[in-house]
């Protein structure tokens, strides 16, 4: 008889070693990190109250939607981060992503004499595949010196956030890309159904990340990667590949979310996504994942941004100075910090 068709020892049919070791290592880890995402529903409902009382505009559908819609572009970076974290890694460059790849699209479909651009005044339509195109091929590089020449994660993709912001400026000059395709502004302008384009999609992303993750095999190889990546190998899980499609996964993700910020502003600044690796963090760590890898849900994720984004804007409301909210996000990563150490039982090393 085969591993293959070894009968499972809860009588609930057969089990691969893949799927064995992702659920086992998953089952007790996953149980809590759940915990972890109902203990933000009561907090996002506590913010709610109080800003009611900060503002009456607060609770309006304008303020609300608009607060949905600002987090749009950020939790796609949220939402591909958490993926790489799950599976032990880190992704750095994330943000730079975001400027580059609508920034590279414009720059080959301007012409010449408009803002730098290259000259060869490509159409339109060419501008989603050439910014997709390059958070794939981003992704795909990161994925070759983490996974192939076995660099530190780290190290890797702090060098890429720093090429990729370099290119950025060195193709714009330092200045703001104008006059966009039609193309590349439509996502980030369009209303579907009484809500932005952009709500509708990071909230169907969301969706299928969490459909994504709790069944689906390849879901449950990552928490078994990031618990202990020789076991998943033991285990027969193809760790490296995995890996690798995860990583160009999240740079495809973060170019997303470029396009979709440089169609709701109309422009692509050589700034763009400057300082958001902060902010997506701050609310993957809130949201119960573990920066050791193999802890945390994509709900959990999607909670611990809609709350730092509501407690800014109730900030906002109140007339707290926007250079507050940075300090804020350290703070609540270093309590979130605090809270899943105690929450974990883990001891103290």
């Amino acid at each position: 008889m085969t591993m293959s068709e070894t009968v499972a020892p809860t009588g609930r049919g057969s089990q691969t070693p893949h799927e064995h070791a992702a659920s086992t290592s998953r089952g007790p880890r996953l149980r809590l990190a759940q915990l972890r995402d109902l203990a933000l529903l009561p907090a996002i409902g506590l913010i709610l109250l109080v800003g009611s009382f900060v503002d009456p505009y607060f609770l309006t559908k304008t303020n609300l939607v608009n607060v949905l819609q600002q987090q749009s572009e950020i939790s796609l970076l949220v939402l591909g981060q958490v993926l790489v974290m799950i599976a032990g890694k880190l992704d750095l460059s994330l943000e730079s992503t975001v400027g580059l790849a609508p920034g590279i699209a414009v720059w080959l479909i301007l012409p010449t004499s408009r803002f730098h651009g290259q000259g060869l005044e490509l159409p339109g339509f060419w501008a989603l595949p050439i910014a997709f195109g390059v958070g794939i091929l981003i992704g795909a590089i990161n994925g070759l010196l983490m996974v192939r020449f076995k660099l530190s994660g780290f190290i890797v993709t702090l060098g890429m956030l720093i090429t990729l912001r370099g290119l950025l400026n060195g193709i714009s000059k330092g200045q703001t890309f104008f006059g966009l395709p039609s193309s590349m502004t439509y996502l980030g302008t369009a209303t579907w159904l009484g809500l932005p384009a952009s709500v509708w999609i990071s909230l169907s992303l969301f969706a299928i990340g969490i459909v994504f993750m709790r069944y689906h095999r390849v879901g449950r190889a990552l928490y078994a990667i990031g618990g202990n990546q020789d076991a998943a190998k033991a285990a027969g899980i193809r760790v490296d590949r995995i890996v690798w499609c995860t990583l160009i996964t999240a740079s495809l993700l973060a170019a997303l979310a470029g396009v979709l910020l440089a169609g709701r502003l109309a422009s692509v600044a050589a700034s763009s996504g400057n300082g958001w690796i902060f902010t997506v963090f701050a609310a993957a760590v809130i949201g119960g994942v573990s920066l050791n890898g193999g802890k945390g849900t994509v709900f959990g994720a999607f909670c611990g941004v809609l709350l730092l984004f509501l407690v800014q804007n109730v900030l906002t409301l109140a007339g707290v100075p926007a250079e507050w909210i940075n300090f804020l996000n350290g703070s609540i990563i270093l309590g979130a910090l605090v809270v899943s150490r105690i929450a974990s039982g883990q001891e103290q090393e």
